[in-house]
């Protein structure tokens, strides 16, 4: 029954989930706290791993969350689940696409997407951010979470510093400070 929730949920994700991985984030803790899965802060832990190995964010965190709950059976369920709806979506959408995308109506409803896409990933950020006490009562460890984030941020966005290297600075970072 449990690999069937499993599916089923993963399913529901990834049918009514727009904006790519980072976007979906914010749903998938919701099913996977309320399904007590896991707790947010072991969600947090998986989507950082997700988001450092190949492949989209969402279907890995899916996989860890399935294989947490059930094993390998449970990663396949989650990663099935999650990885139909799109297959079958963009199958359908680059049927149709192609014809229609510079359609006045198609390109102002895709501008119109941009901030809720933003604003979901944002809303992401903040989530985890506030669930690691990166944003919480002033304490050494929120103050040095902090200056990992802005020197992450200014690495990738002033300095040009590749991504790869980032990550692993930050790592480092982590594994000297705490």
């Amino acid at each position: 029954m449990e690999l069937v929730t499993i599916f089923w949920t993963f399913l529901l994700i990834g049918f009514v989930s727009f904006g790519g991985g980072y976007a979906m984030l914010p749903l998938i803790e919701t099913e996977v706290t309320s399904h007590h899965w896991m707790s947010t802060q072991e969600l947090t832990d998986v989507i950082a791993v997700a988001g450092m190995s190949p492949g989209p964010i969402a279907t890995n965190s899916a996989i860890f969350v399935g294989y947490h709950v059930a094993s390998f059976p449970g990663a396949m369920m989650a990663a099935l689940g999650m990885v139909i709806p799109s297959f079958l979506i963009i199958l359908l959408l680059s049927a149709f696409f192609f014809h229609i995308h510079h359609h006045k109506l198609v390109k102002s409803a895709l501008y119109g997407l941009r901030p809720i896409i933003t604003g979901l990933i944002a809303y992401a950020a903040l989530k985890f951010a506030i669930s690691n006490q990166l944003i919480s009562t002033v304490s050494w460890q929120s103050l040095s979470l902090c200056c990992i984030f802005v020197l992450a941020l200014l690495s990738l966005i002033k300095w040009q510093v590749h991504p790869i290297v980032v990550i692993v600075m930050s790592g480092v970072a982590g594994m000297v400070l705490y």
